[in-house]
């Protein structure tokens, strides 16, 4: 069994918050899975279902970020889980708009979330890097992190969210290089090239002409050319 937590705070106040980014991915990944009704269960929403062969549950704490590590260890406890068995969406301040990063193990850098997880379970589990961009300096972060979505960042926000619904049985199943490929063709896209006209072949010039008329006079007239100057003159 895996255990796919989403980072946020709880509450329609903070629903479309760049914090909440993690929710928003666990929202598209039940949907479009078809797992079962969200329950009140660990001091969260616990939502269970496949992906794949693997059987999957889907946990949003409900006790707001800083504290996210109380509800993913009690569900961890409770299923006798391992921490390979766990796979973190939380916002990245670090990584551009729309961009997404996969890594295992490591530190917390400063997210309150996952200093959270690290004090309530461990460290080695597995992060999903969603990037929401920096708003240029430290103290602006919380004001940032903080506010909704700008509605200019809607195409990029859903694109990304599509892309991790459509890598999510790929990332259940263990295969990271999968479930990155299908979250960028949803990002990045391949461009078509503009179309290549084929290069005219130039016609090969004629040969020249010579439009002079002809003289014919030697032909039809018999006489030598010394009769013809004498008879000029007679």
């Amino acid at each position: 069994m895996k255990l796919f937590v989403g980072l946020g705070n709880p509450g329609a106040k903070y629903a479309a918050n760049r914090h909440n980014i993690g929710f928003m991915a666990l929202d598209r990944i039940a949907s479009q899975h078809g797992f079962g009704a969200w329950r009140t269960k660990f001091q969260g929403e616990l939502a269970e279902g496949r992906l794949g062969q693997e059987n999957v549950m889907l946990l949003k704490p409900g006790t707001f970020m800083n504290l996210s590590g109380q509800s993913v260890g009690e569900v961890m406890r409770f299923y006798k889980l391992d921490l390979p068995d766990l796979v973190v969406f939380h916002d990245e301040l670090d990584l551009a708009p729309g961009k997404l990063r996969l890594k295992q193990g490591g530190g917390h850098a400063g997210h309150n979330g996952l200093r959270s997880i690290h004090a309530h379970a461990g460290s080695e589990y597995a992060r999903v890097r969603l990037g929401i961009g920096h708003p240029g300096h430290k103290d602006r972060v919380s004001a940032y992190v903080l506010s909704d979505f700008a509605k200019s960042d809607q195409d990029w926000l859903d694109a990304l969210l599509a892309g991790i619904a459509d890598g999510a049985v790929a990332l259940a199943a263990g295969d990271n290089a999968r479930f990155s490929n299908l979250v960028a063709q949803r990002t990045s896209p391949p461009r078509s090239g503009p179309a290549i006209s084929p290069k005219p072949i130039a016609p090969k010039p004629a040969a020249p002409r010579n439009f002079a008329p002809k003289d014919t006079s030697a032909s039809t007239d018999g006489r030598t050319p010394l009769q013809r100057l004498m008879d000029r003159f007679k």
